[in-house]
């Protein structure tokens, strides 16, 4: 039987609960405890309902975002860079229409919003008929859901959830109505 320390965990259910915030992998985090792989994932399950070990995940979390200094106010201005990001911040039109890769504006709010930048340098054709080509491939991350996630955060959009009653709400007591309504997250 595993020793039990302060806080009434004992040592395997401690390596547990330092072993979840490697991965966020209850079962993985379980087996590397020395729970069996068998059933690691229903001790996982169980552990992780424990308030003392959950005390501990919040703490490890905390003490990450403290260190990496994550606040909402950093995640929100990263996800309006993205939000609000513009194709013609990295290139503009030629005379011809043609477009034409601009970077020379480039900084680190805009540098932000591109989720890939790729530059690829090769000789085209042979002999006299071959020409040195630079071609500039760029992505922007996704716009629509960094909108989504700052829409939801400033709560503009309210999601609404759909729920069929598979009794008469007239048949059901005051404490089944209001335990079916907390469910359904009303009160």
């Amino acid at each position: 039987m595993p020793k039990t320390r302060g806080g009434g965990l004992n040592d395997r259910q401690r390596v547990f609960a330092y072993e979840y915030l490697t991965d966020f992998n209850g079962t993985q985090a379980a087996i590397r405890a020395g729970y069996s792989a068998k059933g690691a994932k229903r001790h996982a399950t169980k552990l992780l309902r424990d308030p003392r070990i959950q005390e501990i995940v919040e703490r490890g979390k905390a003490d990450r975002r403290q260190h990496l200094e994550i606040t909402q106010e950093r995640i929100l201005d990263e996800l309006a860079k993205i939000a609000f990001a513009n194709a013609l911040d990295y290139h503009r039109i030629g005379d011809n229409g043609e477009p034409i890769i601009d970077l020379s504006n480039l900084d680190e709010d805009k540098a932000a919003a591109l989720a890939e930048l790729q530059v690829d340098d090769y000789v085209e054709g042979r002999g006299d008929n071959s020409r040195d080509v630079r071609r500039i491939r760029f992505k922007m991350h996704d716009k629509q859901r960094a909108l989504e996630l700052l829409g939801k955060h400033l709560g503009i959009f309210i999601e609404r959830h759909h729920m069929t009653l598979t009794r008469d709400p007239k048949d059901m007591t005051d404490e089944q109505l209001r335990e079916v309504l907390e469910r359904a997250g009303e009160l």
